[in-house]
């Protein structure tokens, strides 16, 4: 089977260019002639929010370092990186980190946990974050920081290997994530105990100074993974109201006692089936393009949110929108969205031209996986217009991420635009794009997915190719070796 011929972004050399490229794929992306600047600029134009005002419509997502200390604590890496996001010119601060609630919900031994041991830590990463925004553009008072919360689930690794524990069986799933028993599904006490983490977690980041928390739902993680929960038995599974009850109950939990919270939902809006590489295609060194799994077996599709269950390979966004409207219902007006899941779809998810260590060759041009994104969001932001909706996947489009996030910005088809791992090696992007109308080519991110595959090979999540800090680290040969092996 001859391979695709995806051309890299790089390689498109004007607007033009682009468009006609995008135009022969058959793809939906919009993109503008030209990248404006000050207050022309709809990536500088202001929102409001709870009676608060953002400054302006970039956001700084959440991820997972590698990082922390071995008690989920703060290093200097975890500072660093917090400074970057300040010096971004983000106004929305997504989280910044994925914090899990308790120790052993934990997706790597070095991710940070959110608990009284390690408060005044977070505290000083919040400060560090505003000195360094402060610094550069001025004022802090029109940004808007959050924490996001979240237990791994059923990729839970807080000692390096995998201690799944699950909302339920999955046939696809279960053997690549080590389940083999039902003794590792959560039982519903035990969910019912996560609420009290959640809430304390959520007491923690108020005092930490977090304006909101964001209770994830995203990513294959636990809650994520309870929206799909239709096999499940008892009050946690089987109807949309029971796979919804946790998080209704920690939201009742964190209106209650720390009424002055903002609460936030990152949330995958639809998934598909696990991928693998094609066995036909994998070599030494070199990935196959990724297939589905078999998933003949398993029709109706029941593992699943967001996805169509008599073709799971289509998503259907029928209780995508009543979770929408449950948001809504709970006064949960700030809403992140994504798709599918790292571990086992990243091509849904973060489009990338290069895989990581442990993924497959994109089965796609990455940029239909961009516009399947954007056209989502467009779609629930015109059924769901007082939502603050951050949209995803933007980082992929490079060069003519500024003149398409105008675009969709422009005509109202998402609020703000997130920006994740790019921002590892190029954090200023949207500030240069609005303050000079040109980006530094050099540091754009170029999708190696190195800030993938070294936290899958123990190692702390940067820009290797790009940033001069990790580039010239002791980690950089630790990682080119792990590669090689």
């Amino acid at each position: 089977m001859a391979e695709p011929s995806y051309r890299r972004v790089a390689s498109l050399k004007s607007v033009e260019e682009f468009r006609a490229y995008v135009a022969a794929l058959g793809i939906d992306l919009e993109c503008e002639e030209a990248i404006l600047t000050g207050e022309e600029s709809p990536l500088r134009w202001p929102l409001e929010v709870y009676g608060r005002t953002i400054g302006n419509r970039w956001t700084a997502q959440p991820m997972e370092g590698w990082d922390g200390s071995p008690t989920g604590g703060i290093t200097e890496l975890v500072l660093r990186r917090w400074r970057r996001f300040g010096e971004s010119g983000a106004k929305l601060i997504w989280g910044g980190e994925a914090m899990a609630v308790r120790p052993d919900g934990r997706a790597n031994p070095n991710q940070l946990v959110i608990s009284e041991e390690n408060l005044e830590g977070l505290i000083r990463l919040r400060e560090a974050l505003l000195e360094a925004h402060r610094e550069r553009y001025g004022r802090v008072d029109d940004l808007l920081l959050g924490f996001q919360l979240t237990h791994s689930g059923r990729f839970c690794r807080p000692h390096g290997r995998p201690e799944p524990r699950v909302a339920y069986r999955h046939p696809l799933l279960d053997r690549r994530s080590g389940v083999t028993s039902d003794a590792q599904v959560l039982t519903d006490d035990e969910l019912g105990e996560l609420v009290t983490d959640f809430v304390r977690a959520a007491r923690l980041a108020r005092r930490a100074g977090a304006d909101f928390v964001d209770i994830k739902h995203c990513h294959g993680y636990l809650l994520h993974e309870l929206l799909s929960a239709h096999t499940r038995p008892g009050p946690y599974g089987g109807s949309f109201e029971n796979r919804t009850r946790l998080l209704r109950e920690i939201v009742a939990g964190i209106h209650s006692e720390v009424p002055d919270l903002l609460i936030g939902v990152r949330l995958s809006a639809f998934d598909t089936v696990p991928y693998r590489p094609d066995p036909a295609e994998t070599r030494e060194g070199r990935l196959g393009r990724g297939i589905p799994e078999d998933y003949a077996g398993c029709l109706p599709y029941r593992y699943g949110f967001g996805v169509d269950p008599d073709d799971p390979l289509r998503y259907d966004l029928s209780e995508t929108v009543r979770f929408l409207e449950l948001l809504e219902a709970l006064d949960i007006r700030l809403v992140n969205l994504s798709a599918g899941s790292p571990y086992y779809n990243p091509h849904i998810q973060r489009p990338a031209l290069f895989p990581p260590s442990d993924g497959y060759a994109p089965p796609e041009d990455p940029l239909a996986g961009v516009a399947r994104q954007i056209n989502v969001v467009k779609e629930l932001k015109a059924r769901f217009p007082g939502l603050l909706i951050v949209g995803s996947g933007y980082s992929y489009l490079q060069e003519y991420l500024p003149q398409v996030a105008q675009h969709y910005l422009r005509h109202g088809h998402v609020d703000s635009v997130g920006l994740g791992r790019a921002m590892l090696s190029y954090p200023r992007m949207l500030a240069d794009a609005t303050e000079r109308g040109a980006l530094d080519r050099r540091l754009i991110c170029r999708t190696f997915s190195d800030c993938t595959t070294a936290p899958r090979k123990g190692l702390p999540s940067g820009c290797y190719p790009l940033d001069e800090f990790y580039r010239s680290s002791p980690y950089a040969d630790k990682l080119k070796q792990a590669k090689a092996q």
